[in-house]
């Protein structure tokens, strides 16, 4: 047996995540009733939920991701606002603002804070390269902090909260990219693609009937807070951590020995954040699949989206085509055979050495 990073989990968090596992299926079910594939931004999304974490959305108008994301609160019971993010759009235009108000008795004027859409559940940002950076630098600190500053007064916004962004990635006029530090807050950059032929047929026929899907609740706003908490509660062995931990380190040109391919086209690689976003979005996504363990596949099956938008390519990149999701899976075959399993052998009896 492994060493683990976490206590233990009883048969009462057994049985929870067994739940998870049952509700994951309802969800999606649910989701399916008004939003036609999309399995793997579905499962993305509600391991990053689950996670703690927030979602970048990347994909070309028309594909039902403001539909996705108000479906999703609605199925788990969330509040859910939507802002369109624009040029003139400021802080306090989001976070609240402070207003003078008259006591009609004591006739006393005093401030009071009138909170803005930020505090919901479930925010949607739409197109938030839209905005200035002095607005995305307001939305950074509820993303970081879970509150927003007013008038010198810090208000603590409602759990679970989560930020759900959305970019289009084929237009650049008039917008304002992200900066890396803010990026590097959301847990997972989701690309969501055009649909296959036979989904696109029935999304146009379910679109253009009359018939509005019924979407039920599946979970509480109780039983979310839990689960997020029972995320970090999941053990993970040492050499699945090791593994995560190489792979991010391995997009660093500067450190340690690096494949050829990172030194030539990569400029900035991932940070310790992302190392922390892969074991977490792999715990998440064992408990969804109704397992109490992590294994180095979870890890796999969340590293393009926790790394991607983290690996800065230069030039050469671009001049040959190459993107971080090819960096990533690049990754994958120049992964060291025995990353992570030093911490195995080193506890394994001589007898089971070979």
């Amino acid at each position: 047996m492994t060493e683990t990073t976490s206590p233990s989990i009883d048969h009462a968090d057994t049985e929870a995540i067994a739940k998870l596992a049952a509700a994951y299926r309802d969800i999606t079910h649910e989701l399916h009733k008004a939003i036609v594939g999309q399995e793997s931004v579905i499962e993305q999304l509600l391991t990053a939920m689950f996670a703690g974490g927030h979602c970048l959305l990347v994909g070309v108008p028309g594909l039902a991701k403001t539909l996705l994301v108000r479906t999703l609160a609605d199925t788990l019971n969330l509040s859910f606002n939507r802002v369109q993010f624009t040029p003139d759009l400021m802080p306090s235009d989001i976070t609240g603002t402070e207003v003078i108000q008259e006591d009609r008795n004591s006739g006393v004027r005093q401030f009071r804070f009138l909170p803005g859409p930020i505090f919901t559940n479930v925010l949607l940002a739409d197109e938030i390269n839209r905005t200035p950076p002095k607005t995305q630098a307001a939305l950074l600190e509820a993303m970081q902090e879970h509150q927003v500053t007013a008038g010198g007064q810090r208000h603590q916004l409602p759990a679970p909260f989560f930020v759900l962004a959305t970019q289009n990635p084929i237009e650049h006029e008039g917008t304002y990219p992200l900066p890396e530090a803010q990026l590097d807050r959301f847990m997972f950059q989701v690309f969501v693609d055009y649909p296959a032929a036979d989904e696109e047929f029935e999304i146009v026929r379910q679109t253009t009937a009359s018939h509005r899907p019924q979407i039920n609740k599946v979970l509480t706003l109780d039983d979310i807070k839990l689960l997020q908490e029972m995320v970090r509660k999941i053990p993970v062995a040492d050499h699945v951590i090791r593994y995560a931990m190489t792979l991010a380190r391995m997009t660093r040109k500067g450190q340690g020995d690096v494949p050829d391919f990172v030194k030539n086209y990569v400029s900035w690689g991932a940070g310790p954040r992302a190392s922390q976003f892969l074991i977490l979005g792999a715990k998440a996504r064992a408990m969804l699949l109704g397992r109490t363990y992590v294994s180095t596949d979870d890890v796999k099956a969340i590293a393009a989206p926790v790394l991607r938008h983290r690996i800065v390519t230069n030039f050469n990149a671009e001049a040959d085509g190459i993107t971080p999701d090819e960096i990533v899976r690049k990754l994958f075959e120049a992964m060291p055979p025995d990353a992570g399993q030093r911490d195995i052998d080193q506890r394994l009896p001589p007898v089971f050495k070979s």
